[in-house]
Order: structure tokens, then C-alpha cells, then sequence
């Protein structure tokens, strides 16, 4: 058994699991090896404190499952079997206790599950998971390094493609073009490019707009590579921007930067948000600063921890998440600067190195 594997049946014992049953696609793959979507069918880890691991996978996966999976034992389901009814044959007697992924569980799954493995009382095991993942391992750390430096490579050769009345919308393909040509398994969400008063909004929507001469034009944008997602944001200048402008960037900078220096292990992610939001507050925009300051990077682009303000969680050597303050005054544009940072035993270490410098481009 691996030392993932060891770790949760560890973790079973000290809070008293009997069974833990694990679904989510990407958890599958953190402690056995084997990724796969497997769209509507099902797949599942089953562990318990006696027996050894046992994976159940859609018959179509079983081969690939095999090759790359770290579980001996494996069980494949056709389309036409019911997996509940395969899973129930591998437990011995009656369930006490069945630890799930509550926010990995469907109602209609959860009805399969109290019919056919019903147990006395069900926990979630979503906190013990995400202790687990949130300290990430030295080659977690080399991949998730891989993918940002890919991603930087994407932004750059991107900015070459930038022609004043080029449309969002086709610098989106560009960059999603780039991302394949360079080895990246796909974006890691939906990228955007927002040009002039489109920078205002902070979850806008890449469209027909023409990036013209004064633009604002910001790019937010990540990758997945080998199972890992980056992510990063800049914002450039097309041409001469107004000094409103160049104002707004400078200070979203510097909270991006006292952000960062506020980073070490010991501290709560609240006083990292507390660390950019006072330089945002006392520059006079504060309520122009819309969003928490970033969240946790790994496996998903979005993870645990969300870093705001009310957080008292404390930083742990291994932690990788984003810092990214913004400021969006509509009509006049907005900015944000998104680095990748790694918690160390001592301080901090930003994975992203793309020029932070208000740049002109076009």
C-alpha cells in the first residue's frame, strides 16, 4: 500500500471509519495513480481497516486502470450491472461506520448507497482528504512548477500575437491553441482576455470587443499538466493609458507585492488578505477591491484554502495557492496581478516570474 493509502487508513482508525468509500475522479487518482473521467459511470476506491483497497471501475477503464493503478485488486462493472450491488459483495457483514465525500455525492448516489451498503451512520472525509492534499509533496511541487513555466511560455508568445482591432475572443484562441502546441493537457478554466472597460469586470466574459489604442488589456489564464493546474493574471497597457490607470496598477502592485512578503508559515490566510486589502484601502479603493485576495492550487484550479479576510486557518510548509488583488472601476477599466506562491519552512517562494512591470504592448 502506498503512503497515501497508509495515511487515510491511519486517519480511519483515529476517527473510528469502518469503511471509506471515495468518488471523486481526481481523489482516485491522488491515492492510486490511475486518472480517469469517467463521465456518468461509476468509479470508486473502497477501503476499509482490515482488507486491502479495492477499485471499481467502468469495464471499458479496466485495462488502463491496471497499467497505471497502484491497487491490486480491481473490479470492473458493465454498463448493465449495478457497481452498489459489486461493492456490497467485498464487505464482510454489516457497516458501522461509512465515511463519504459529501460534496462529491449525489442525491440519487446516496439513495444506491443507503440501499445497498447501508450503514449505521455516515461522516465525511472531506476535511481529512484536504489536510492531505493542501501539504503538497516535493513532486507535486516539480509538476506544478512544470505547469506554471508552460503557462508563462503560453502568455508570452501570446503577447506576440496581440494587433490593435484584434478581438478577445480570437486571442482566447490563440492562447488555447498555444497551450496544446506546447504540451499542456488543456486550460485549466476558461480563459480570459478582457480589453478597456472589459477589465472592469472581474469574472467578464472574452467577446467580439476590438483591443484599441488606451486599452487596459488583461489576460487570466492556466494550464493542466500531468494532473496539476497553474494559473496566472497580467495586466498590460495598449499603447498610452490615462494616469487613473496607471494609478490603479501601481497599487494593485504594491498589494500584490505586501501580499506576498506576508506569506510565511505560522500566519492565517486572513492576514495575507489583510496585508493587500490595507494597501488597497488606503490608496482610496477599497470598495473597488471585489473579491477575496486568491485560493488554493493543485489538482484542481480552485482548491482549499480560500484566502480572505475572516480565514484563521494558518499556513503549512507545502501550501500552494494564489495571490491576486484587483481593483475595477467601471468605465474607467480594471487590473489584476496573480502570482502562484509556495509556502516553505521559512517563508515564500513564488512559482510565477512573468514581469509584473506595467508593460506597453501593441
Amino acid at each position: 500500500m502506498n503512503s497515501r493509502l497508509n495515511q487515510l487508513t491511519n486517519a480511519m482508525s483515529l476517527q473510528n471509519w469502518d469503511v471509506l468509500l471515495i468518488t471523486d475522479p481526481k481523489h482516485v487518482y491522488y491515492l492510486t495513480g490511475f486518472a480517469s473521467d469517467p463521465h456518468e459511470r461509476f468509479l470508486g476506491l473502497l477501503l476499509t481497516r482490515s482488507d486491502e483497497p479495492v477499485l471499481i471501475v467502468p469495464a471499458l477503464d479496466g485495462d488502463a486502470a491496471a497499467a497505471a493503478s497502484s491497487i491490486s485488486t480491481i473490479i470492473t462493472h458493465q454498463d448493465t450491472d449495478n457497481p452498489y450491488e459489486l461493492l456490497r459483495g467485498q464487505i464482510k457483514g454489516s457497516i458501522g461506520t461509512m465515511a463519504l465525500e459529501k460534496d462529491q455525492l449525489t442525491v440519487s448516489r446516496y439513495e444506491q448507497l443507503q440501499q445497498f451498503l447501508p450503514a449505521k451512520s455516515y461522516k465525511d472525509a472531506g476535511q481529512v482528504l484536504r489536510d492531505m492534499r493542501v501539504r503538497k509533496s516535493e513532486d507535486e511541487i516539480t509538476i506544478m512548477k512544470q505547469a506554471v513555466a508552460l503557462v508563462e511560455e503560453v502568455l508570452a508568445q501570446g503577447l506576440k500575437q496581440v494587433k490593435i482591432g484584434m478581438r478577445e475572443i480570437e486571442l482566447v484562441a490563440e492562447l488555447e491553441y498555444l497551450m496544446k502546441k506546447l504540451g499542456a493537457d488543456g486550460p485549466s478554466f476558461d480563459t480570459m482576455v478582457l480589453s478597456g472597460t472589459n477589465t472592469a469586470l472581474p469574472h467578464g466574459v472574452p467577446g467580439s470587443r476590438q483591443i484599441q489604442e488606451g486599452d487596459l488589456l488583461m489576460f487570466d489564464l492556466g494550464v493542466f499538466a500531468g494532473g496539476y493546474a497553474s494559473d496566472i493574471t497580467r495586466t498590460f497597457a495598449v499603447g498610452n493609458i490615462s494616469p487613473e490607470q496607471e494609478r490603479i496598477y501601481n497599487t494593485v502592485l504594491e498589494a500584490n507585492e505586501a501580499a506576498i512578503r506576508a506569506v510565511r508559515p505560522g500566519v492565517t490566510y486572513g492576514s495575507i488578505d489583510n496585508a493587500a486589502r490595507t494597501v488597497i484601502d488606503t490608496a482610496g479603493y477599497g470598495p473597488a477591491f471585489l473579491h477575496r485576495l486568491g485560493h488554493g492550487l493543485g489538482m484542481d484550479v480552485h482548491e482549499y484554502p480560500s484566502v480572505h479576510g475572516l480565514n484563521q486557518d494558518i499556513l503549512q510548509p507545502g501550501a500552494v495557492f494564489t495571490i491576486e488583488p484587483g481593483i475595477y472601476i467601471p468605465g474607467v477599466g480594471g487590473v489584476r496581478i496573480e502570482d502562484d506562491v509556495l509556502v516553505t519552512d521559512n517563508g515564500v517562494e513564488v512559482l510565477t516570474s512573468f514581469p509584473k512591470q506595467l508593460t506597453v504592448i501593441g
